[in-house]
């Protein structure tokens, strides 16, 4: 088991078992009010904050088709925007002079891209480079939203109406497979431009063993193409989805607080929440900034395979 797992495992240990006989302690001798549990229970505090806003493009009285996850296109938009605005101005201050500041940060960020590109890539596309440095950046911007305070935004939503609020856009399916999609299609663009239509073809039927086994090549290509997006998608999700669902957890020793059942001694929760969540949001850094370089990486090496003649 790897220290993340180790870790991911320690952390839910602790704070399923813990709250649960401390709660019911703190509660003895007040059989006449409600329960905690009874009045705002953990499994309904992390339900709604896994529920997302939601909207059908079309639905009726039966049923609904192609729903959009409102909150997921926003924040990954504005991530977007965030990214291309503060490069754009950042370029534009560029000199021939040392840079320093954010220019600099920004210019270390570029050169560290291209350098992991010349190194990894073996074409000649001009798009591969600009195209790495978007994902990384995006992805990584998604994926930073995961260390903002887990109550702090849908507590805003809920002041201008907004019930229901997810702001890591890369802890939707949708979004981390929008973003494998994307790929997949430009690994079969840059096959299909390198060696041509004919020659897609012929890697598709006689690979590995041949015209002979004609359907097995077609198979295990299949599998083998698939499985690029499944793979990109789904490691993604799964590592944001994971540390939404940590930091869910952290925050229920404090979930008292928004009651009217909170007390001095619950203080103590509340160090116990600190303590874990800035050792969980630490470690959890090095994570999401570990997935942006993968899924680059990743997305660089497809499609430098998709350049190679077999």
């Amino acid at each position: 088991m790897n220290k993340a797992s180790f870790l991911k495992t320690l952390f839910l240990a602790c704070i399923l078992l813990m709250p649960a006989s401390s709660f019911s302690s703190a509660t003895e001798g007040h059989e006449t009010e409600p329960t905690h549990s009874e009045e705002f229970s953990s499994n309904d505090y992390i339900s709604h904050h896994l529920v997302f806003n939601s909207e059908a493009v079309f639905s009726g009285e039966e049923n609904r088709f192609w729903t959009l996850h409102l909150d997921s296109l926003f924040y990954s938009v504005f991530m977007a925007l965030l990214f291309c605005t503060s490069f754009y101005f950042a370029a534009r201050k560029a000199t021939i002079k040392p840079p320093s500041g954010w220019l600099g940060f920004v210019e270390l960020v570029v050169v560290l891209v291209d350098e992991q590109v010349k190194d990894t890539y073996h074409g000649t596309s001009k798009l591969i480079a600009p195209l790495a440095l978007t994902i990384f950046c995006w992805v990584f911007l998604m994926n930073f939203m995961d260390l903002i305070p887990v109550d702090l935004l849908p507590w805003a939503g809920s002041l201008v109406g907004i019930e229901y609020m997810r702001v890591v856009p890369s802890a939707d399916l949708n979004i981390t497979f929008g973003l494998s999609l994307t790929v997949f299609l430009l690994i079969i663009y840059f096959s299909i431009k390198i060696k041509g239509l004919r020659g897609f073809a012929k890697e598709l039927a006689f690979q590995p063993f041949g015209k002979w086994m004609l359907p097995f090549n077609l198979l295990l290509k299949l599998i083998e193409e698939i499985a690029k997006p499944l793979s990109l998608g789904l490691r993604l999700f799964g590592n944001l989805y994971a540390g939404e669902l940590i930091f869910l957890i952290i925050a229920l020793f404090t979930i008292r607080a928004a009651t009217e059942q909170f007390v001095i001694a619950d203080s103590g929760y509340m160090i116990m929440q600190f303590l874990l969540g800035l050792v969980w949001a630490l470690f959890h850094l090095v994570i999401i900034l570990l997935q942006a370089f993968i899924f680059m990486m990743l997305t660089v090496v497809y499609l430098s395979m998709a350049h190679e003649e077999h």
